[in-house]
């Protein structure tokens, strides 16, 4: 992984460059209204990049970002990457192919040689189909690479989730109006007749082609550097004897000094668990080794955290983080049964977890027919799912006479909060008016409790082959299913966690908040006890 300075110039250069692509593409839509509209568009917007500042900020963005992009690929352990990842390289690394044809005939013959860079001759120099077949390739490129850096690095976020079909639409839809607005500027220039702008002299043209040449082949050198870089790099060490052995309990590999036991087991094809990608934010990769001490560098705190976590003895250690500096034995503590369960599974999200449990229904069960039992649990979990999707959240495991509801998979953490707390109230509300009616045809009451916490959880789908389900996994799960048992104790219908008050913005009307030792945590937990949530929030 790189270094934090390195990905944010990576990401800042790249935001540079999106935005730049963002606005020559809406300046080209713009056709669709007139040539007129978007030549005025465009002397503004190139007005702005043809400063002093503004070139140096593009220009300066696009060599970072391809000088970023060849030290990446030397810097990769392995070429083996997922599909996605794959396509976004690859468009990256074509990109420049592209450019070498487009800025010297657009920015550099204007600079050099004074040649219009209005749209009645850009539009005319490159309508054909070879000359549209280029563009449409160039702005698609473009514009795809840098949507699929944004995603890549914004997915995990509430907001970017929650306005990822608009953004998706307008994402497609660009390049298309785009495209829509050259051909209706090309109508436009061939309806008026307009005069053909002056085009570069014959000597000024074949400069503009061998500079062209000049940086593809520049930029198709560079590539196979960095490529054979890499190689050599491996000979070298091979041959300078840095190569260690890791023995493995099936087999022994040699590989190269300063490659994690995570990247040496996918570069050999040995199927080995990592849920969380190699980013020390799980355990599931954790291997018992053997060997010398010096041939086993210190934990780094990701590693010491995780593994502290999860109270692993000294001779457990992350795949993801060892870089062993000689020959180890490792046995992989997780089964894999095939490279696909190496693959991440879930991911981690900020959500509020809602448990609601029916009370005295051991007696009602004990009572009544296994039938009317049925009909029973169908009217529950009938009220308390359509409260907790009329509170837009995620009723997503009914177990036994228990059900956990999700909130915030499309939203931030405060907004799931406050859904959370307002289906509460809803479920309260009418589960009250169903109790009634319960005791009048059965004979006996009926009570329920409700446990509500928040915080980070993995989220993915769990189960075995064909049968799987989402669902939420970790403290802050285990934590709400506690809170909702504290209910008995404390005799409320809701205990929820002071950390979710705070968030839902109702802290100050429940309030001092009181201690609670949940069965679990080695510390109590703040929480606040509502004796009836829909008389709280009406």
């Amino acid at each position: 992984m790189a270094p934090p300075f390195l990905r944010t110039v990576h990401w800042t250069s790249g935001l540079v460059l999106w935005g730049y692509a963002a606005l020559h593409l809406g300046n080209h839509a713009l056709g669709l209204v007139s040539l007129e509209a978007a030549e005025a568009l465009r002397r503004a917007v190139h007005g702005l990049w043809r400063t002093v500042p503004g070139s140096v900020l593009l220009y300066g963005a696009l060599a970072l970002h391809m000088g970023l992009a060849l030290h990446a690929l030397w810097r990769r352990r392995s070429l083996r990457m997922p599909a996605l990842e794959a396509a976004r390289l690859a468009l990256g690394l074509c990109l420049p192919l592209l450019l070498a044809l487009h800025v010297p005939a657009t920015r550099l013959a204007q600079e050099a040689w004074a040649i219009d860079p209005s749209y009645a001759r850009i539009v005319r120099a490159f309508w054909s189909p070879p000359g549209m077949a280029v563009q449409l390739l160039l702005l698609s490129a473009a514009w795809t690479h840098g949507c699929m850096g944004l995603h890549m690095a914004l997915r995990r976020h509430a907001v970017w989730r929650r306005w990822q079909p608009l953004l998706l639409t307008g994402a497609v839809l660009l390049p298309v109006l785009a495209a829509l607005g050259i051909v209706s500027m090309s109508r436009e220039i061939q309806a008026a007749a307009l005069p053909a702008p002056p085009a570069p002299s014959p000597e000024a043209a074949q400069l503009l082609r061998s500079i062209t040449a000049t940086l593809r082949e520049g930029w198709l050198a560079a590539v196979a550097v960095a490529l054979a870089a890499r190689v050599l790099w491996r000979m070298a060490r091979v041959r300078g004897g840095s190569l260690i052995v890791l023995r493995y309990p099936q087999r022994s590999i040699e590989v190269p000094r300063g490659l994690s036991v995570l990247e040496a087991s996918r570069e050999h094809g040995i199927a080995h668990l990592s849920l969380c990608g190699g980013k020390a934010r799980c355990s599931t990769c954790r291997v018992r080794v053997s060997g010398p001490e010096a041939h086993l560098p210190a934990r780094q705190r990701a590693e010491h955290l995780t593994l502290e976590r999860v109270g692993a003895p000294p001779d457990v250690r992350l795949a993801c983080q060892l870089r062993p500096t000689g020959d180890i034995a490792v046995v992989p503590l997780f089964p894999s049964l095939d490279s696909a369960a190496a693959r991440p599974r879930g991911e981690e999200r900020e959500l509020a977890i809602l448990f609601v449990d029916l009370r005295r229904w051991s007696g009602v069960a004990e009572r009544q027919w296994p039938v009317d039992l049925s009909w029973v649990l169908d009217q529950y979990f009938a009220i308390v799912g359509q409260a907790v999707r009329d509170s837009q959240g995620l009723a997503n495991q009914f177990i036994g006479d228990s059900v956990m509801a999700l909130f915030g998979l499309e939203t931030d953490l405060e907004t799931a909060c406050r859904q959370a707390v307002r289906a509460s109230a809803l479920i309260d509300l009418r589960m009250q008016a169903w109790s009634q009616t319960f005791e009048v045809q059965f004979g006996q009451p009926l009570d329920f409790g409700m446990g509500l916490h928040a915080g980070r959880v993995a989220v993915g789908r769990v189960g075995f082959e064909d049968t799987t389900s989402l669902t939420a996994v970790g403290e802050v799960v285990n934590t709400a299913s506690r809170l909702q048992e504290h209910t008995k104790l404390a005799g409320t219908r809701l205990v929820l966690s002071l950390e979710v008050a705070r968030r839902a913005g109702v802290a100050q009307e429940l309030g001092a908040p009181v201690q609670a030792q949940v069965r679990g945590r080695s510390q109590p937990l703040p929480v606040l006890q509502v004796r009836r949530p829909a008389q709280q929030w009406p």
